[in-house]
């Protein structure tokens, strides 16, 4: 928890700064004077100022954003010699700049993380599929267990290669939330046997973009083979004879494929009397065992939990997927940074578009609980995921801080534009009622965030 914690306020504290200091940086070689840089709102925990004519730098003690107050005539009286450096005074485009300037950086702040993270380099699941459930998308495409995706493309002609897992994630989504088929070139695991199949995910509805969506696409889980791990001692498994190393070839005269094909017979190997008491079926599993074959029947047990009545045979099934290490030089780890960063804030548009019509669920949104919990798991697995971390939540918060909401740097930026378009600013009259409603539009998304945050804790998403 405390790691968790910690993980969760560097986050803040690296994201805050860097999108304040866009501010901050562009406002002084505009010439505007800065009052005051706050990491945080409400008391002040911390201060410091040189001189009582610079800027004061303080940590206030709500760290859930920040703020860089300017000199300005509307917020305060502005002695005669000091307004050319009040923010009112500049020119259209030098305020329109420093505005923009906080989501910038944080885009900006992006492409850094992501090219330190490929720099470093990542250990991640290899491209091997383990076998799509029945009806899946990847299924009735023809993929198979043990497959290994290679590469991608959309048209046939571009092919995008494939390193690992998780790119081949991140392509199946964009095409999902494009609603576009996507191409699939795939190999034996040894790398030979070339083919190609068409995911058919125009007609697949991306309304939440999580795990669910790569298990109904058939793609949520790595090729493991079916060998059988630790064994626990006086359980089923042990009973039947079964042993550490041994590999499954079949079960009741079906092959298996791979292990999470063999966990699903288990589980599904449960069936109810008349009477709705629930018992397990006796299974007649074929293993290799050192270059033998052996026939054992395997008696699971019956198990109840939150998700439901399921058999198991107590017993690790499956080996550690295997990780190949993805990392890249200085000019195409920034170069993939960049195109990363691109693709990231484009699909955050769109997801904010289709949530705002209804064709996206509201409970893809996030708050302080999920980015607190995720921070301190990226952390746990290391710099570079960690970094990576940093680099989606940054690209959140530059997206989200581009909005033309009120209140937002991108409400702003639509003013600076009506001023630009008419010749005049925006009333202080219009001002004040679309600063209320942007204040009640924040609170409501930062409510339900908050909701969908304490669901996902109690299991209710």
């Amino acid at each position: 928890m405390i790691f968790t914690i910690l993980a969760f306020i560097v986050t803040l504290g690296v994201l805050i700064v860097i999108h304040e200091y866009g501010h901050y940086r562009v406002a002084r070689a505009c010439g505007v004077k800065v009052l005051r840089f706050s990491v945080g709102f409400g008391r002040v925990l911390w201060r410091r100022q040189a001189t009582p004519d610079s800027t004061e730098f303080v940590v206030s003690a709500l760290p859930l954003g920040g703020y860089v107050r300017m000199l300005d005539e509307r917020e305060g009286e502005v002695p005669a010699h000091q307004l050319s450096m009040a923010f009112n005074r500049k020119p259209l485009a030098q305020r329109a700049a420093v505005v923009a300037a906080g989501p910038l950086a944080n885009l900006l702040l992006a492409v850094l993380l992501y090219a330190t993270a490929n720099w470093i380099g990542i250990e991640e699941p290899k491209a091997l599929l383990a076998a799509p459930p029945a009806e899946s998308v990847a299924a009735r495409a023809g993929v198979r267990a043990g497959d290994w995706a290679r590469a991608v493309s959309v048209d046939g002609n571009q092919w995008v290669d494939l390193q690992s897992m998780t790119d081949l994630r991140w392509e199946v989504t964009q095409a999902a939330m494009r609603g576009e088929p996507l191409l699939l070139s795939l190999s034996n695991t040894n790398g030979t046997g070339s083919r190609t199949v068409t995911l058919d995910l125009a007609g697949l509805e991306a309304r939440e973009v999580d795990a669910s969506l790569m298990q109904r696409i058939g793609l949520g889980r790595a090729y493991s083979e079916p060998v059988l791990g630790e064994i626990r001692p006086g359980g089923p498994a042990a009973r039947a004879g079964l042993q550490s190393g041994d590999l499954v070839l079949s079960v009741d005269g079906v092959a298996v494929a791979d292990a999470a094909s063999l966990r699903e017979t288990i589980r599904a190997s449960v069936t109810t009397d008349n009477g709705g008491k629930a018992t397990a079926k006796p299974m007649q599993w074929r293993v290799e065992r050192q270059g033998r074959t052996l026939s054992l029947q395997v008696e699971p047990i019956i198990v109840s939990d939150k998700s439901g009545t399921f058999a198991r045979v107590e017993a690790f099934i499956g080996r550690p997927a295997e990780m190949v290490t993805v990392s890249y030089g200085v000019f195409d780890g920034l170069a993939q940074a960049a195109v990363r960063t691109w693709d990231m804030s484009i699909l955050t548009l769109k997801m904010m578009g289709r949530m705002v019509t209804g064709d996206a669920s509201l409970k893809n949104l996030s708050g302080p609980l999920t980015i607190a919990d995720y921070a301190g798991q990226s952390a746990r697995l290391g710099l570079a995921y960690y970094l990576g971390f940093l680099a989606i939540v940054s690209v959140s918060l530059g997206v989200l801080n581009l909005l033309p909401l009120p209140m937002l740097d991108g409400g702003h930026l639509i003013y600076y534009l009506f001023e630009a378009v008419t010749g005049r600013p925006v009333s202080e009259l219009w001002l004040d009622r679309l600063q209320r409603g942007g204040v009640a539009i924040l609170l409501m998304v930062m409510s339900l965030a908050l909701y969908n945050d304490v669901a996902r804790l109690l299991g209710l998403h």
